[in-house]
């Protein structure tokens, strides 16, 4: 299978391009509004310094690194997300395989970027999304409960991967981009969740996993795990 690249160059993701021009047009109404209405400045001045707190925070939510993953892709298993690990266990997974799998999650902070990659290269071959509760994204029960997106990769070496993307207690909407049918590619866009999320990857058992409980990730760079051959 050939390693097409669809390099998406830009610095802050799509995804917030509305929502930061919306907050960006309001903060600056609501800063002149009180500017105009009180001749002391001292709640304007305290006004104008949240707003700029709470917007930076924004851009810094929306920030979308050009990433390249500069090893061989083969076997390999990327960290779809950047975050912490807060579970590396087997588990029965019953909405595709209905069998026991190694599931390595990873928790994203508010802080984190919200980009999600593919964490293997192949070709998709389901694409399911579940309404659900907006439970705290690391305990258990939001794997399967919360809303969530399930995508599953067929690699080129004949291996299944699936990945979850959660939404969290803050998360209102997960957007994912895989199709059926379609190749993916590591360095590419899974998709985006908003605000607050966990991205779960069940891999087959006996996989050689790379990182340890708690360790931080980088998306499209940090090796989770090492698929037999």
């Amino acid at each position: 299978m050939n390693r097409l690249k669809k390099l998406k160059k830009i610095r802050l993701h799509r995804e917030g391009t509305s929502i930061l021009i919306t907050s960006a047009f309001l903060l600056i109404a609501v800063n002149a509004f009180i500017y105009w209405l009180f001749d002391c400045k001292i709640p304007f001045f305290f006004l104008a310094l949240t707003s700029t707190v709470i917007y930076l925070l924004m851009i810094n939510f929306f920030r979308c690194p050009i990433r390249l993953f500069e090893h061989d892709t083969e076997n390999i298993v990327v960290a779809p997300a950047d975050g912490r690990v807060v579970v590396i266990e087997e588990v029965d997974e019953n909405e595709y395989f209905h069998d026991r799998r190694l599931m390595i999650s990873i928790f994203m902070s508010i802080v984190n970027v919200h980009a999600n990659w593919y964490p293997v290269d192949g070709v998709v071959k389901y694409v399911a999304h579940h309404n659900g509760k907006f439970l705290k994204a690391w305990l258990p029960k939001a794997s399967t409960d919360n809303e969530r997106s399930t995508i599953v990769i067929k690699t080129p070496e004949g291996q299944t991967v699936l990945t979850r993307q959660i939404a969290g207690a803050m998360a209102r909407r997960i957007v994912t981009y895989a199709e059926v049918g379609e190749e993916c590619y590591i360095d590419e866009h899974m998709g985006f969740i908003k605000f607050g999320s966990r991205v779960d990857v069940y891999l087959p058992l006996g996989t050689e996993v790379c990182v340890k409980m708690g360790q931080s990730t980088v998306g499209n760079d940090t090796v989770i795990a090492k698929l037999k051959p």
